[in-house]
């Protein structure tokens, strides 16, 4: 356990927590005098320094024009020399649409770096992808289950591993940089890059953005690994009307308590970069403001590495946020206020005006230098000086069994069952009726950013992968395929034994996925309400990328919620739907049961305050950390170390979790700590720790957790983390104690 920051403290193990060597090189690299860096430098324009801050989309070296790029794709000879010979450009980013093999992306990379190669000082150019759940747009790659799925494994390592494999596979396409995680907390259900994040807790946030960004990062960056770059640094998911780049009103304290902790732990871990928040905060843009891209993230967290804006950002500080009359005077409000990169990404007006507001004293020349010199640090990092575009061969494991095993297990642990009325698992020697608008869609299991932005178009999609629909039928399950929305479901009421409903959303990202309410819509309402007076058990697989309310959750006899567990989710949901794997998932989220009325689980005591003065306003669906499993589970023997505590002591607890079942389960042991007492109004509970065992059927676990007291701490009035004498109690399952700080 440690505690990350005088002003921050958040619970994590040794072995999840620790600062990377590649972090711990970046930033000796940094430091250190006459570094290589320097003596580039030294030779550079002005143009050529500024060149290096701009980002530029493959649109803009491609035939055709932005978004409309002619087919096949191919490089403009004529754009590639003005970007690169006369703009002296320093970043390329996405593809132009959609995926491309990996010969393809090769080819791309050999026709920049030969043109690079021509230049004088031969900077290479530094490639960014959106590879948030495998590599997005390479054909072919292994796609794992979305963040807010993985986040439902509760599982650090298999987390961990999905970020390793994917940066393999990045790497196989030439790519270097991924603009991922997201490290957004999920606070509010109706924002619609909710699926993005690892869900509700800042702890939980934490720990798995530290294990992603080593996964991504490796001990060195080598012939395997890649830079993480953080999103959206900060404040991104908290806005008042739940959609997409709207503005947010946040005090400092909020952002300090629930939407700082993750990005801070994941900078420790040695995160390379950080991309910046699209939306505003109590009325000023955040690509404008030095108080947080300057003041706290650099001077107080003491990042050191780039800052990126995100896509078009600084042109919509004219044409969104309105506080810049014009694009120049925008790019002096944002390089000004600390952003080093511009995603610019559509125009080659960027590096012009940059140099006139140089020129006219409006941005200083020191400031380019140091951001200059930052994207080529990041660049001398990953080892790109050094590089050459890889080979097919350099690369054997790309898609490979090992790497598809993995997904597949990720995809079978993220899905959680959240009721089941004695229906599941179900026998494959009766027969079922399948229905619903994600029965036959494979773009559904995978959501947004799969092959395309928004992940909807399936001439894309990974051949062999396989829907719902097609795993049903490759596992030989005996049933009647009744479509998205069959007419009459009552004629299966004789010959068939259940129903199947795959319900949920349609994939979307960003502002296309903006909602007016949580609601699932009419028609599947209606189909399950249909389903349910058949009189069959009604099994309701739910595929989404937030939590949609329905009225009658009753006419449910037993639920899976899979999330968006990506190109082997139908094989994992089938898999759990007849008993093959015990399912082990638990939410991440609150999952609320009306569609204006969701509260997370670590709500204030006076949110329990109902009409009739009682405590029950607080009334989800179901739980964050809830989620069931074919075998059962019995905690017993709660003891702690000791009764009474200093603030430099540390709590170390013991419990017994028994599977008092007839099969063999994984169960996730989650700790609560409840500050009873508190000048902060305190949580009804905070998690502070958890673990993911495996038990065979009639033994027990005996599992231990120490936790610091000084990690119990909450930011005060006066923006300090602090730690209040008084009790507290511990809970873990239906097993509680008291304790005290002194």
């Amino acid at each position: 356990m440690m505690r990350i920051a005088s002003f921050f403290v958040c619970v994590l193990t040794v072995a999840m927590i620790g600062c990377t060597a590649q972090g711990e090189q970046s930033k000796t690299s940094r430091n250190q005098e006459d570094h290589p860096v320097d003596d580039i430098m030294s030779k550079m324009s002005i143009e050529e320094k500024i060149g290096q801050m701009t980002q530029l989309t493959l649109d803009m070296i491609c035939v055709g024009e932005p978004y409309n790029l002619e087919e096949p794709h191919r490089i403009d000879e004529a754009k590639l020399s003005l970007v690169f010979d006369s703009l002296h450009v320093g970043s390329i980013l996405n593809c132009g649409g959609h995926s491309y093999d990996r010969q393809k992306w090769l080819d791309f990379h050999t026709a920049i770096k030969n043109k690079t190669d021509e230049t004088e000082l031969q900077i290479p150019v530094l490639y960014g992808i959106d590879a948030i759940h495998g590599v997005t747009y390479t054909d072919s790659s292994v796609m794992f289950p979305q963040q807010i799925a993985q986040a439902c494994m509760w599982n650090p390592e298999l987390v961990k591993r999905g970020a390793e494999i994917t940066a393999y596979e990045m790497r196989a396409s030439g790519i270097r940089w991924d603009f991922s995680p997201v490290l957004d907390i999920a606070r509010d259900p109706r924002w619609p890059r909710f699926w993005e994040t690892y869900g509700e807790d800042p702890y939980y946030a934490s720990v798995l953005g530290v294990n992603t960004v080593e996964g991504y990062q490796g001990d060195s960056i080598g012939h395997d690994h890649g830079a993480a770059c953080l999103k959206h640094f900060l404040g991104y998911s908290q806005t008042l009307s739940g959609k997409d780049r709207t503005p947010a009103w946040l005090s400092e304290r909020q952002i300090r308590e629930y939407f700082l902790p993750s990005f801070e732990a994941a900078i420790d871990a040695g995160a390379m970069s950080i991309m910046i928040n699209s939306g505003e905060i109590n009325g000023i843009p955040v690509h404008t403001d030095p108080n947080i891209l300057i003041d706290l993230l650099r001077d107080e967290l003491g990042f050191e590495g780039l800052v990126v804006s995100d896509w078009e950002d600084i042109k919509y500080l004219v044409s969104r946020h309105k506080v810049a009359a014009d694009y120049k005077e925008a790019i002096e409000m944002s390089i000004n206020a600390g952003v080093d990169m511009s995603m610019v990404p559509v125009d080659y007006d960027f590096p012009v005006l940059l140099k006139e507001l140089v020129d006219e004293g409006r941005v200083s020349e020191a400031r380019i230098n140091e951001a200059c010199r930052r994207v080529l640090m990041m660049k001398w990092d990953l080892g790109l000086f050094d590089a050459a575009v890889p080979t097919l061969s350099d690369y054997p494991r790309f898609k490979s069994e090992e790497h598809v095993i993995a997904a597949q297990e990720a995809a079978e642990e993220s899905i959680v069952l959240v009721k089941n009325g004695g229906v599941l698992p179900l026998s494959r020697e009766k027969r079922y009726v399948l229905a619903g608008p994600n029965s036959a869609d494979l773009n559904a299991l995978n959501g947004g950013w799969t092959r395309t932005w928004q992940g909807d178009d399936p001439k894309f999609n990974t051949p062999g992968c396989r829907n719902l629909l097609e795993e049903f039928e490759f596992q030989g399950v005996k049933f009647k395929n009744a479509g998205e929305y069959p007419v009459n479901l009552n004629q299966y009421k004789s010959g068939y034994d259940a129903i199947i409903l795959a319900l949920g959303e349609k994939p979307y990202t960003e502002t296309p996925g903006d909602i007016e309410h949580l609601d699932l819509d009419f028609k599947q309402q209606e189909l399950l309400r249909s389903a349910r007076e058949t009189g069959l058990p009604v099994i309701v697989v739910l595929i989404e990328g937030r939590p949609r309310t329905f009225d009658q959750p009753e006419h449910m006899d037993a639920c899976l919620i899979a999330m968006l567990p990506g190109d082997y989710g139908a094989a994992a949901i089938t898999n759990i739907l007849f008993g093959d794997v015990n399912p082990s998932g638990k939410l991440a989220f609150t999952y609320p049961r009306y569609a204006s009325a969701h509260t997370c689980y670590d709500h204030k005591y006076t949110d329990l305050i109902d009409p009739n003065f009682g405590t029950n306003a607080v009334n989800p669906l179901f739980e964050f950390g809830h989620g069931m499993s074919y075998t059962t589970f019995n905690y017993a023997d709660l003891q702690l170390n000791q009764t009474a505590f200093s603030t430099t002591d540390t709590l170390r607890l013991h419990i017994d979790v028994s599977n008092t079942g007839e099969l063999t389960g994984k169960e996730v042991v989650h700790v609560y700590v409840s500050d009873l007492v508190a000048t902060i109004t305190p949580s009804v509970k905070r998690l502070r720790a958890f673990d993911k065992v495996q038990i065979e059927a009639g033994k027990t676990e005996s599992l231990t957790f120490e936790i610091p007291i000084k990690d119990l701490s909450f930011v005060g009035r006066d923006l300090n983390w602090v730690v209040e004498p008084g009790e507290f109690v511990i809970t873990i399952g239906d097993q509680s104690q008291k304790f005290e700080v002194k």
